[in-house]
């Protein structure tokens, strides 16, 4: 891909800012497109993955949470709640023959399983982070062998202690099912991943082709802005708060290097990334007109396309924004469920634009298989 200087003198209107933003993209967009449709090559060093799952129908939802039996139990022996509005566990968050059922009437193929925003990392001890941990991963691996094609394993690690997290990780490494690592966006208003002490996971993630699934987390301690400026009963630490994480998160990757420094390191922004697809451009301009003293060395655009989004824009008109920024081959179903936010009919919107087949099914599958190099 050819390396293009970002900075350049900017005395046009907004307008043509937002047209060339979106033309940056199009090669980038037209060969990634190509590369999905094509056959997907094993990676070397990679356990190849079964033909099974890509001939199947049915959509792979990437942003699907669950509860464990036995991690929601460990969670009540510990005094926490399992969902952060103390609001009884939804069956089908541990009920995986009724979650089949609701997944089929659905046409959902697969799930890609991952913890809430209540994951347990930023306030639990050393030792009580490796046991939810193991908890909730061999829970994950049953789940897996019992239905290998209804639910893959996005791994839960203690990642408050980035030793621990890594010794989980290798733990994990290369069993069946495995195809992707969950983790909160900051804990404690701190963005932690950004310290060298987290360099060797971040390595170890992209040696073994494991994408990261961020999810902001729940509970006043880890509310973007502080604990007291998005709490109160309007649920804005969520609305908004989770949106400005993604923002956040995605802006730090690309500012800090981290995405030069990973080049295979695959990344899913949850809630369509949040903000950033909509501010991308704006935070583009600032690196253009020097307002911004970080050197890039690829343009912005090709740095928006580093990530993968969920569809979860809750409009048709999000949606078809999120596409013509962000490429249709960087966008994968979520549904959120089963949280307060999800949707319950997850191609409702894909199916509201009109898609041609081929497109269609980049969204529903294809996208989800290549993020997950399968």
């Amino acid at each position: 891909m050819t390396r293009s200087s970002i900075r350049r003198a900017s005395a046009e209107t907004s307008i043509p800012d937002r047209r060339r933003f979106l033309r940056a993209g199009g090669a980038l967009m037209a060969s990634g497109v190509i590369a999905q449709l094509a056959a997907c090559a094993h990676t070397p060093g990679t356990p190849a993955a079964s033909a099974a799952p890509a001939a199947r129908t049915g959509a792979i939802d990437m942003h699907a949470h669950w509860t464990p039996e036995p991690y929601a139990k460990a969670m009540a022996e510990l005094g926490r709640p399992t969902f952060a509005n103390g609001s009884a566990l939804n069956p089908l968050m541990y009920d995986l023959p009724k979650r089949l059922e609701w997944m089929d009437q659905r046409n959902i193929r697969t799930h890609v399983l991952t913890l809430s925003g209540n994951m347990p990392w930023w306030w639990a001890s050393d030792a009580d982070a490796m046991r939810l941990a193991q908890l909730v991963n061999d829970s994950a691996l049953t789940a897996h062998a019992t239905y290998p094609e209804r639910f893959y394993i996005g791994l839960a690690v203690p990642i408050k202690q980035p030793d621990a997290a890594l010794r989980e990780l290798n733990r994990m490494a290369g069993k069946p099912g495995v195809h992707a690592v969950g983790l909160p966006n900051s804990m404690n208003g701190q963005d932690y991943l950004f310290t060298p002490e987290y360099l060797p996971f971040l390595a170890r993630c992209e040696e073994l082709n494991l994408p990261l699934l961020f999810h902001p987390l729940d509970f006043p301690p880890n509310y973007y802005g502080g604990p007291q400026r998005l709490a109160g009963p309007s649920f804005l630490y969520n609305t908004l708060g989770f949106t400005f994480e993604h923002a956040n998160t995605a802006e730090k990757f690309i500012s800090s290097g981290y995405l030069d420094r990973f080049p295979r390191l695959q990344i899913l922004l949850a809630h369509a990334g949040g903000a950033f697809p909509f501010i991308a451009q704006r935070l583009a301009h600032a690196v253009e007109k020097g307002a911004s003293n970080v050197k890039l060395q690829h343009s912005y655009q090709e740095y928006v396309r580093r990530f993968y989004y969920d569809t979860l824009t809750y409009s048709k008109g999000g949606l078809r924004y999120l596409i013509d920024t962000v490429g249709i081959d960087r966008v994968v179903i979520g549904t959120d469920v089963f949280a307060a936010m999800d949707v319950r009919e997850p191609m409702y919107l894909v199916d509201q634009l009109d898609l041609p087949a081929a497109s269609r099914e980049m969204i529903l599958r294809s996208n989800a298989l290549q993020l997950m190099h399968m």
